[in-house]
């Protein structure tokens, strides 16, 4: 039998046990069952995006589980608990996995599996509903972290990534007294004194400029971490600038587009608490028509603030004749509403253009 030492621990709902092993035997020993193959199980189905995601995360060369999975051993599982040590059978199952499924599964979908030991907390004599209520806790009263805040901690990172170079892109946009943001973004993802116009999220913000440089962020920030050379990509219209380290023109790019923008809407920019233009749905469906923007500014070798601004005074022309306003009234708060804006500005350049 293999044995790994525990720590007792006590709490309200009974006795636990804190231990580690090896991912790999964990893997061997843990059962997943979900509700829709048992009645009295508690897990929901697998997300293979969360998966993916969390394989490809173990290739991180500081990739990090610090929170244990926990089993409920079953009832008549072949083990044995003495004062210190806790027994089993390496390839026999003993219990279910409460809360972890999804890091399991993707260690296990990894190539690195063997690389990881893991915090596990073993749980015995759980009827149904107690392992029901152990779930239910553990899912329902977390707090979810603003999205700003895990951006801005890419700061204190000393390699490059998308999130770091949007993130500082962000914040110099937030300090540059001619910038259109000066002042106005949401840095932690709340106001502060003095910014009565700030209608924009440093977190929305990063996740929009992302679209422009990177589809696989997470991907480029391992794989600069590790010194690899990044894949060119020619969707994300911006990334050539990203690879070779550009930021400066990333920056000068974002101000001059929504200098532009702002230079058309003037009246409509000045007011957010009425207007979309300068909030996340307008934000977002800059963006997203950016692609096309961007191909004529280089056709014409231009991308100033100037062409911009002449780019978005023929969207608001375009507008007028289609009796449309900026406002909540005509645009909802979702991504349907957000494309709906961005075909209305691609129309506005292109008017054969496809607004699928």
């Amino acid at each position: 039998m293999k044995e790994v030492n525990y720590i007792k621990v006590e709490q309200p709902i009974g006795t636990f046990y804190l231990t580690s092993m090896k991912a790999s035997t964990l893997a061997k020993i843990a059962k997943v069952e979900r509700r829709h193959e048992n009645p009295d199980a508690v897990q929901r189905e697998q997300s293979s995006k969360r998966i993916k995601e969390i394989a490809e995360y173990c290739g991180d060369s500081d990739a990090t589980f610090p929170t244990p999975i926990i089993i409920a051993v079953d009832e008549d599982a072949n083990v044995e608990l003495t004062d210190t040590k806790f027994r089993f059978e390496g390839n026999e199952k003993i219990g279910d996995v409460i809360d972890g499924q999804h890091r399991l599964e993707g260690l296990k979908s990894s190539n690195y599996i063997e690389k990881f030991e893991l915090p596990v907390v073993l749980m015995f004599n759980l009827y149904p509903e107690e392992k029901a209520y152990v779930f239910s806790i553990i899912n329902s009263k977390q707090t979810r972290v603003n999205m700003s805040l895990i951006y801005d901690l890419f700061a204190l990172s000393s390699n490059r990534s998308p999130y770091k170079t949007c993130h500082e892109t962000a914040r110099a946009l937030n300090k540059e007294v001619s910038s259109p943001f000066h002042n106005r973004l949401k840095m932690l993802g709340k106001k502060v004194e003095g910014q009565e116009l700030a209608s924009l999220s440093q977190g929305t913000f990063i996740k929009y400029m992302l679209e422009l440089i990177s589809r696989k962020p997470d991907e480029d920030t391992r794989k600069l971490k590790q010194g690899e050379e990044l894949t060119h990509d020619e969707k994300p219209v911006l990334r050539n600038y990203f690879i070779k380290g550009d930021d400066t023109v990333l920056y000068k790019i974002m101000l001059n587009l929504f200098s532009g923008v702002r230079d058309a809407f003037p009246a409509e920019w000045k007011n957010p608490d009425e207007f979309i233009i300068s909030k996340s749905i307008g934000f977002g469906a800059v963006i997203k028509a950016f692609p096309e923007v961007y191909k004529i500014g280089v056709e014409n070798k231009t991308l100033t603030q100037e062409f911009f601004k002449d780019t978005f005074l023929g969207f608001r022309e375009h507008l007028q004749k289609e009796n449309i306003e900026l406002t909540s009234d005509h645009f909802g708060s979702n991504e349907q509403a957000r494309t709906k804006l961005a075909n209305l500005i691609k129309e506005s350049i292109n008017p054969a253009a496809n607004n699928g």
